[in-house]
C-alpha cells in the first residue's frame, strides 16, 4: 500500500474575481496561476475590456478550453481619440452589455487589466440596466475598487444612456425573471395608487 497522496490542485481565483449573476463573472486579467480555477467555470466566452492583449499562455489556454475570446477593448480603442472626460467609450460599454446579456455567450467572464476600472464601469452599467439604485451600484463598485475608486468612473455609470443598448433576443433566464418581478411590482404599485385616489 502506497503512502503517496495525490496532490489536489490549488484553485486560485484572479484578483477582483466575483460572481455577478449565474453564469456571469468578473475579474482582472487572469494569469497561469489561475488556470485551474478558471477551467472550473466552463467558460464559453471571455470579454477583455482593456486594450492590452492577454499573454500567449492565456491565449493558448482559452483556445485549448474552446473558449471564445472577444477583445472589445482593442476593437474600441482609438489612439487618435480626442480628449474627453469619459474614462471609456460608450461604444465599449454598449457592445459589452449586448454581449454579456446574450445567453448564448454564457458562462462568460468580463475582465480588464486591473479588474477595477473598465470592468467596474461595465458591471455598474449592467446593474443600472437591472434597475439597481445608484447608491447600491456605487457601493458594489467601491467594494472592488477600494482605494483605487475613481469619481469619474462613478459619474460615467450615472450618466450612461441605457437607450443605446439593444437587448439581444436570447436573454438569460435570470434577467427575464428579474424583468417579470419588476413588472409585477410596478403593476401592484400602480394599482395601489389608483385605489388610493378612488377613496
Amino acid at each position: 500500500m502506497s503512502n503517496s497522496k495525490t496532490a489536489v490542485p490549488l484553485l486560485t481565483p484572479p484578483e477582483h474575481f466575483g460572481i455577478v449573476e449565474k453564469g456571469l463573472y468578473r475579474s482582472e486579467m487572469f494569469q497561469q496561476s489561475h488556470f485551474t480555477f478558471i477551467k472550473q467555470l466552463n467558460l464559453k466566452t471571455v470579454v477583455v475590456l482593456s486594450p492590452e492583449q492577454p499573454n500567449r499562455h492565456t491565449l493558448t489556454f482559452l483556445e485549448e478550453c474552446g473558449t471564445k475570446l472577444v477583445h472589445l477593448g482593442l476593437a474600441t480603442w482609438k489612439p487618435t481619440q480626442p480628449s474627453t472626460w469619459r474614462p471609456v467609450s460608450e461604444e465599449l460599454i454598449k457592445e459589452g452589455l449586448e454581449l454579456i446579456l446574450d445567453a448564448e455567450a454564457q458562462p462568460l467572464l468580463v475582465m480588464c487589466t486591473s479588474g477595477i476600472h473598465e470592468t467596474g464601469i461595465m458591471i455598474g452599467c449592467f446593474r443600472k440596466l437591472q434597475n439597481w439604485n445608484f447608491s447600491s451600484i456605487v457601493n458594489e463598485y467601491r467594494s472592488f475598487a477600494g482605494t483605487k475608486s475613481r469619481h469619474v468612473n462613478e459619474q460615467f455609470i450615472e450618466l450612461f444612456d441605457l437607450d443605446l443598448v439593444t437587448l439581444p433576443h436570447n436573454l438569460p433566464t435570470w434577467l427575464l425573471e428579474q424583468q417579470r418581478m419588476l413588472a409585477e411590482e410596478q403593476a401592484e404599485y400602480d394599482q395601489n395608487r389608483i385605489a388610493a385616489f378612488d377613496r
